[in-house]
């Protein structure tokens, strides 16, 4: 591991712990949710061939979705994406900088999921919407546009949105469907249950952009229930199979406190015999492929998305 963050991020913690902005924890959710929009820049990052908005069917209500096409002739393959944010923060705006930036470098159109956050809506509403949106992009890709081609289909996400896609995996195997052909699980929550302790918790959990105390106030938000943790559908760690899943990419990044749940994951779907290709940063942080323009500027963040672009490309042409 390396000893100290890349300069670049080092750059990117001086320049925040300047602002002298409330941590995250100490938010409430209306507040948190301020301070993380406040936080992209005001001009998009980069140009795709068209972005438009729709609505479609959900479980409790309609779910926006906002669609990335790239600027080359398609038809282009789809992967749905889900942001991170812990379950309680961010949405397609936050994250709109990472999805065109992954739309240009894997040409692929890209659906952006605007799912029900906590605590208002805790889980599983994000789940189900999660599948649900997922479901309606596979059935309904005439509706998206006559470049897309849904028979080529992957479920991508950072953080809370890797966990999403995760889950979103293991439901379409135990249902039958929707078809995936790769997930793209970016520093991934896996694994909410009581009694795990990973070391990385320790090394990483202050100084790091996320911290361990931000991580107890998403899960004290999103969880309602003691008997959640071990639901598959909140951790996909505690699945009984890792077997016959889409090939998964497993982004971590060193100086990350979801660094370990991450490995373990790429190791489970190893062991079960899914394919699976673990990218880890050694140098990097929690966050780093929304910190790709100024004041929050990580070449390690477009480095990440180049990386995991090339491995859909693999997955879907």
């Amino acid at each position: 591991m390396a000893d100290e963050p890349s300069d670049d991020v080092q750059a990117v913690l001086d320049y925040l712990a300047e602002l002298d902005r409330p941590e995250t924890h100490e938010l409430t959710p209306e507040r948190a949710r301020e301070a993380t929009r406040a936080l992209r820049g005001d001009e998009p990052v980069a140009a795709v061939g068209a972005v438009t908005e729709q609505v479609v069917l959900g479980p409790a209500r309609g779910i926006p979705i906002r669609i990335y096409e790239p600027a080359s002739d398609g038809p282009h393959p789809v992967v749905v994406f889900f942001h991170g944010g812990g379950f309680v923060v961010g949405d397609p705006g936050t994250h709109d900088a990472s999805c065109r930036l992954l739309t240009n470098a894997a040409d692929v159109a890209v659906v952006s999921v605007d799912y029900r956050l906590a605590p208002e809506h805790p889980f599983p509403a994000a789940v189900e919407d999660a599948y649900a949106a997922t479901e309606w992009v596979a059935a309904h890709g005439d509706d998206l546009g006559a470049d897309l081609d849904t028979d080529r289909l992957a479920v991508a996400g950072d953080s809370a949105g890797g966990n999403l896609a995760a889950v979103v995996a293991l439901a379409a195997r135990e249902r039958d469907g929707p078809d995936i052909a790769q997930q793209t699980l970016v520093y991934p929550v896996t694994d909410f249950r009581e009694g795990e302790a990973y070391a990385s918790y320790d090394e990483n959990g202050e100084g790091y952009f996320l911290s361990a105390a931000d991580m107890t106030y998403f899960r004290d938000h999103y969880l309602d229930s003691w008997v959640h943790p071990s639901d598959p559908y909140c951790s996909p760690l505690a699945a009984s199979s890792h077997a016959d899943l889409p090939p998964a990419t497993v982004v971590t990044c060193g100086f990350d406190p979801l660094r370990d749940e991450g490995v373990a994951y790429a190791d489970a779907l190893d062991a079960a015999g899914t394919p699976v290709t673990h990218r880890h940063y050694d140098d990097l942080i929690h966050g780093v492929i929304n910190m790709v323009a100024p004041p929050l500027d990580v070449a390690g963040g477009r480095e990440v998305i180049d990386d995991v672009a090339a491995d859909l490309d693999a997955s879907l042409r």
